[in-house]
């Protein structure tokens, strides 16, 4: 299944995708051309989908002008994701540690913070939190993302009274259209469900993502 045209124009259809993971240069550009918004690199070591600000930053040297560099941090000093601004080009920033508010300021470029969903998450806490949305994933204890683990969507919707939601937690293909008509997200974050392995992004699965999204009316 090609990826075709990119997706633009109205409709229900209309939101923002960010593929997130990206450790090579051969899955960016499969993104690029299915029509991704924004690309996510992620800095932190423990992760199986961890990307050196050398590889990040050859990958993002060839990006098309509107597709956004996402740089994701869990718990790194400023002075490390100033390092990291300068020497990869990323363009935003994806808090997904225990910062507070006051982490979250300063920068000179967007940020924006991930709120984990499980037993006692209370909707009306992100607003304390500066930034550019709120993205919201599962929870799955120390793991930080990218366990295909779903959660409440109606929490999402509840947030959403707030600002702007980008939505993570195993949206793929199959769930895409589901996730859209529920929470009416400014995006979407996908990550294990559009892989092969950790990594490694699945080629058929992405294009059938981005197929479904033009195909939704």
């Amino acid at each position: 299944m090609p990826c075709g045209a990119p997706r633009r124009g109205g409709g229900k259809s209309h939101v923002k995708v960010k593929v997130c993971g990206i450790t090579n240069a051969g899955d960016a550009r499969e993104a690029v051309r299915c029509g991704t918004d924004a690309l996510g690199f992620i800095f932190a070591k423990e992760s199986p989908r961890y990307v050196s600000r050398e590889v990040a930053r050859a990958i993002i040297g060839d990006l098309p002008p509107f597709v956004t560099p996402v740089g994701v941090v869990v718990n790194q000093s400023r002075e490390s994701i100033a390092k990291l601004i300068t020497e990869t080009g990323i363009r935003c920033i994806q808090f997904h540690g225990d910062e507070v508010p006051a982490d979250l300021n300063g920068y000179s470029i967007p940020v924006y913070k991930v709120f984990r969903v499980g037993n006692g998450f209370e909707p009306e806490g992100v607003k304390r939190y500066p930034g550019i949305a709120y993205h919201l994933d599962a929870y799955a204890g120390d793991i930080r993302g990218g366990t295909g683990t779903g959660f409440d969507w109606s929490i999402a919707r509840r947030v959403s009274r707030y600002g702007r939601v980008i939505l993570s937690g195993g949206i793929g293909p199959d769930n895409v259209v589901d996730a859209i008509q529920q929470v009416h997200p400014y995006a979407v974050d996908v990550n294990s469900a559009v892989e092969s392995s950790p990594g490694k992004k699945d080629s058929q699965r992405l294009r059938a993502l981005f197929h479904t999204l033009r195909t939704f009316h």
